[in-house]
């Protein structure tokens, strides 16, 4: 029988005691408990080639648990995945789903969808960042969000401080800013110009990019994550920023509060999202869903009143379960069902 390979790398604060990610072994465990046989190989630039090869001989599938952020040879892994893909074996997930699904810049592949404002945009370039935000800001306040980092850092809520004259529709250069950053809320206050060069470093760099987006007054009620297996809702987790006046970050980090729910409890938010995710998987590059993934999603209110929900971002690089371990369990069934749909096709 061939095996289920989970990829990790040595080290990093997401390990636990006995050095793997806390939600791996539990992974590989219930597999094993379904007598499906499965192991851990810790991805190494050095011993690539090999790897590469013990993997296409031994495996009918593999799971990355690799965090982007302690992966020091990203296009490299992602290249091994892909030539494992196209050896046969089953990718969870296929490399550019995790680059489709991952990148924050999905959320402007999808504004033209009811999922995400029209007014949201990415900027690769600085020069395009300078010319654009001006204008972006003279609306209303603005969420600027880099591509890379984790647990709100580089993600910054930006409002003026005084408001602009009637029929302005650019932000002065030298007009003073709020910031404020999702990683622990705190507060800088800048002039207008000053932040844009202070932002340039998210932008400069491999995947550098901004995505900008309205400010959502309702995250102060909690944005809502869904976390998927594939094209199922297995949980929610609601999570309500701290009460202070200026926070707006849904980490625990920065002090927010989480509750999990069932997927029965947002019956509304789900069956629109699961009513559109085709639309979503097309408009990303047609891949097939990653095995884990979750959507966070903010309330809204339409020209009628009506609750809508807006997606801030989704993730599926590696989502963490470590708070509910006893879903390795839906994991395992989901991995099994994935590699019959491939394998028997």
């Amino acid at each position: 029988m061939k095996k289920v390979i989970f990829f990790e790398v040595q080290s990093g604060s997401d390990k636990g005691p006995d050095g793997y990610r806390p939600d791996t072994m539990p992974m590989v465990e219930a597999l094993k408990q379904r007598e499906q046989d499965a192991e851990v190989i810790f991805f190494e630039l050095e011993k690539r080639d090999e790897i590469f090869n013990y993997v296409k001989d031994n495996a009918v599938a593999y799971v990355s648990r690799i965090n982007p952020g302690n992966l020091a040879h990203e296009a490299e892994y992602f290249e091994m995945l892909r030539e494992l893909c196209a050896a046969g074996v089953v990718g969870m997930p296929h490399p550019d789903a995790m680059i489709g699904y991952g990148a924050k810049d999905a959320l402007v592949k999808l504004r033209h969808t009811s999922l995400v404002p029209e007014d949201t945009y990415a900027y690769y370039t600085i020069e395009e960042f300078k010319a654009t935000f001006p204008k972006s800001l003279a609306n209303g306040e603005r969420v600027l969000k880099q591509n890379r980092g984790s647990t709100g850092e580089g993600i910054w809520r930006v409002q003026l401080v005084d408001e602009l004259e009637d029929g302005d529709l650019v932000v002065p250069l030298n007009a003073k800013i709020k910031c404020t950053e999702a990683k622990d809320n705190h507060v800088e206050y800048h002039e207008l110009d000053a932040f844009m060069s202070f932002c340039e470093q998210y932008i400069v760099g491999a995947n550098g990019m901004l995505v900008d987006m309205p400010f959502l007054p309702r995250i102060k009620e909690g944005e809502i994550r869904l976390f998927m297996l594939r094209n199922k809702p297995i949980n929610v987790v609601h999570k309500k920023p701290a009460d202070d006046a200026d926070a707006f970050s849904a980490t625990l980090f920065s002090g927010a509060q989480y509750r999990y729910d069932s997927p029965d409890d947002w019956i509304t938010l789900v069956h629109g999202f699961l009513g559109q995710l085709d639309e979503v998987t097309s408009l990303l590059g047609g891949y097939d869903l990653p095995l884990i993934w979750t959507a966070d999603f903010i309330l809204d209110t339409d020209e009628n009143g009506q609750d809508t929900y807006i997606l801030g971002e989704m993730n599926c690089s590696c989502v963490g379960f470590t708070s509910e371990l006893e879903l390795a369990h839906n994991v395992a069934e989901e991995i099994l069902a994935c590699i019959n749909e491939t394998v028997l096709v």
